[in-house]
């Protein structure tokens, strides 16, 4: 994934944020930051390929996650 992205976005893309992170800014947009994720008998229920990625495109920080379970 970070490899696909980065042939999409460079880091020297046209548009210039104040931080100097339009990269991570533009790879989120297309990424997105939530996920719904179906749950069966108290698993996740993914197919055989699928997955869940936390993608951090701006450097090593902490950040909270944020899981809310409906019924």
């Amino acid at each position: 994934m970070l490899l696909g992205l980065g042939d999409i976005v460079k880091n020297d893309f046209r548009f210039k944020h104040a931080e100097g992170n339009s990269a991570a800014h533009i790879k989120s947009t297309l990424v997105g930051c939530s996920v719904t994720v179906p749950v069966k008998d108290g698993k996740i229920a993914l197919g055989r390929w699928q997955g869940i990625y936390f993608c951090e495109f701006d450097g090593a920080r902490k950040r909270k996650v944020w899981v809310l379970v409906n019924k």
